[in-house]
């Protein structure tokens, strides 16, 4: 069992987070909830892409609650 993950979702992953970024940039913070709804793509592979933007240092994740605030760094 390979623990790589194929290519194409590499892509894929980083073509949302492109996405990501850009709803982020036009809207300013927003819910969690609510980006993964305006990006329009599958919640997971928008999870994806906000931990390689959290990686990268460019988005900012804050928890209150139950809520979770993403925003630009």
């Amino acid at each position: 069992m390979s623990t790589a993950a194929p290519v194409h979702s590499v892509a894929r992953i980083g073509e949302t987070a492109g996405v990501v970024w850009g709803v982020l940039v036009e809207n300013g913070p927003m819910s969690m909830a609510r980006l993964v709804k305006a990006v329009g793509r599958p919640r997971d592979t928008v999870m994806q892409a906000l931990g390689w933007l959290a990686r990268e240092d460019k988005v900012w994740i804050e928890e209150d609650g139950r809520t979770r605030m993403v925003s630009l760094r």
